[in-house]
């Protein structure tokens, strides 16, 4: 894994030249999250995509062919 200092390297340059700070934040908050996401996955077990989707069927319901949300 790469340390924290080249992951932010590796940000900064994928980003466009007249990224603003607020595009940085946001960049390294979403980095952070999935990290902790999948580390909580990892040491709490996840649930397969079917779980998921059972689970979702209770907040969505069809509307002419398609899904929206309650």
């Amino acid at each position: 894994m790469a340390s924290t200092k080249e992951e932010i390297k590796t940000l900064l340059k994928s980003l466009p030249d007249n990224a603003s700070i607020e595009d940085v934040q946001y960049h390294l908050y979403v980095i952070e999250k999935v990290r902790n996401g999948l580390e909580a996955a990892k040491s709490e077990g996840g649930i397969s995509q079917e779980q998921a989707e059972d689970s979702l069927k209770k907040w969505v319901r069809p509307v002419s062919g398609r899904r929206v949300m309650l």
